[in-house]
């Protein structure tokens, strides 16, 4: 802990271990990066295109045995989700009608009587559409922020940058994408977990608690300047830092306890969607203080090296 002056309340020296920060991220990253490359992401067919098929069935069935049914006929049953009164959506790769109609026969040779509810396909161009648009979103989402954050951090300092903050801003959150996307392509070549328009929902998500945690400590950055006047870019940082750090730290814990809760016993519907969310707000909180804020101090030290 260190002191600006006398009367000035301590503060921890964040940014002298940049760094080891940015080395923790690389461990996190590089991983994910290696499994996007050789295994990329396991895409369901909301991006594949596929078949849904609904059905209930007479008694409690076990969702392994509809991918044992499926197996024996060579069919690639991509997910199996319960819901209540013995219902199931069935996620498969393309399916024709005849195949539907002996998949359920075999099935129904093990559980009884089977009900189909509905039966649909979704073609590959929704899928390719879906993807575009959650490119784009991300694409826009990162452009707006930076604008956002320049005009609102219109009135710092010179020689400061108000789109350096963006800017940060975005790096930071860029990486937090990256982690849960890296971690799902992991995910997807163990475990075989498929990612859906659900999961682009929770990628945004992330996006947004992320730059609401990097705001708070730049907004404090900036409101700290004019008031320490005698100290460095990398001073008022870290003492912004220390302020904020007890903040931001509580208010994801909250956060981070109602999503572990939901994991836990939220079920098999949501648990993925619920992982990605998770995942997301721990980098967030993490990129937000040990990331965004080493990059500015980085990116505004240099010019005056």
């Amino acid at each position: 802990m260190e002191t600006e002056n006398k009367s000035q309340p301590a503060y921890f020296r964040f940014m002298k271990y940049k760094w080891y920060y940015f080395g923790l991220s690389l461990l996190v990253l590089i991983p994910g990066i290696i499994s996007l490359a050789f295994f990329r992401l396991q895409l369901s067919i909301d991006f594949t295109g596929g078949t849904l098929l609904e059905i209930q069935t007479a008694k409690p069935v076990q969702t392994a045995l509809f991918r044992n049914v499926a197996q024996k006929q060579h069919l690639q049953l991509s997910t199996a989700q319960s819901s209540s009164d013995n219902t199931f959506l069935l996620r498969f790769k393309p399916l024709t009608q005849a195949q539907n109609i002996q998949y359920q026969k075999d099935l129904a040779s093990s559980v009884g009587r089977v009900t189909e509810k509905s039966f649909q396909t979704v073609g590959p161009v929704v899928g390719a559409e879906l993807t575009r648009n959650a490119l784009l979103a991300v694409a826009v989402a990162s452009l707006f922020i930076i604008l956002y954050i320049s005009w609102s951090f219109g009135s710092i300092p010179k020689p400061y940058s108000a789109w350096k903050f963006g800017a940060s801003a975005v790096i930071a959150l860029l990486h937090d994408v990256f982690v849960v996307v890296g971690l799902f392509s992991i995910f997807g070549h163990l475990y075989h977990v498929e990612v859906d328009s659900l999961f682009v929902t929770a990628l945004l998500t992330v996006i947004g608690f992320s730059v609401h945690d990097t705001i708070v400590v730049f907004d404090r950055v900036r409101e700290n300047l004019p008031k320490m006047p005698r100290a460095t870019f990398e001073q008022v940082v870290d003492f912004s830092l220390t302020e904020t750090l007890a903040r931001s730290l509580n208010t994801s814990l909250t956060v981070i306890l109602t999503l572990a809760a939901l994991l836990m016993f939220g079920g098999d519907t949501i648990r993925w969607f619920v992982a990605a969310l998770l995942i997301g707000i721990v980098s967030g909180t993490y990129s937000s203080i040990f990331n965004a804020a080493p990059i500015l101090v980085l990116w505004e030290t240099k010019k005056r090296t």
